[in-house]
Order: C-alpha cells, then structure tokens, then sequence
C-alpha cells in the first residue's frame, strides 16, 4: 500500500546524480504516469529509497508524491560502496544534522516486497494533499 503525501514534506539522506535524474525525469514524463512509490521513513519522511524520483516530483510541480511509508523494522541499510560501512544510526545521524550522504551510498534493503502504483501525472498535479496519510491499494 501507499499514501499521497506533498513532496515538500520529504527530506532528502542522499545527493542526486543529474545524468541519472535526467534519465528517470525522461521516463516518467514519457510514460505520462507515477510507477514507482518513494519509500520514506514512517515518523520522520526521510527518504530511504527514491532520490531522483523525489526531486523529478519537484522538478515537475506535483503536489502529491506516493509513498510507501516504512521504518528500521522492516528494512535493513548497507553500502553500495565497497568496502563502506552505513547503519540505520548513520542514516538517523544525517537526518539529524540536515546532512546528506553522497550519491549511491545508502543501500536499503527491504524485508517485504514493495508494489508498485501507476497513477497519472496530472492527477498528482491537481490532488490536494491531506493532513494525514491516505493509504491506498497498489496495483
């Protein structure tokens, strides 16, 4: 399941890649469509998984953004980087400092599958956002 919730409200852990935003910018307005949720921390909406889908949401005024919403009990952090070490206290430790972590360097790992959405961009334009999490059924 996933909620709508204003992208404004999501805090970024890691630094994007513009050729790798570039990219996923041309596939989501080619589709026209919102296939994939940003996972996010459940009390804190700091982004576990979705950097560049997050800041394409940005990039193209929506005012709604789904979401999974998650915590450390269901997913577990590592590196991309070889030889690097990150833990959930790390990720907490940026967060808290209004840091971030340079590109790919957060590697979340999800104990339970995530699905996926497919909602049109221009409904994500016009949606209200609400006080509180509406959760709605993947497809």
């Amino acid at each position: 399941m996933y909620c709508l919730i204003d992208p404004a409200k999501l805090v970024p852990t890691e630094e994007i890649d513009v050729t790798r935003l570039c990219e996923v910018e041309r596939d989501i307005t080619q589709s026209g469509r919102w296939k994939v949720p940003v996972s996010v921390h459940k009390d804190v909406y700091f982004v576990m998984d979705g950097h560049h889908r997050l800041e394409v949401a940005n990039r193209l005024g929506l005012r709604v953004l789904p979401v999974v919403l998650l915590d450390y009990g269901s997913v577990r952090v590592t590196s991309w980087r070889p030889g690097e070490t990150i833990t959930e206290k790390d990720v907490w430790g940026m967060y808290r400092a209004g840091q971030k972590f340079p590109c790919k360097t957060t590697r979340h790992i999800f104990d339970l599958q995530l699905n996926n959405c497919d909602i049109s961009l221009d409904d994500l334009r016009c949606f209200s956002p609400e006080p509180a999490p509406t959760y709605y059924r993947s497809h």
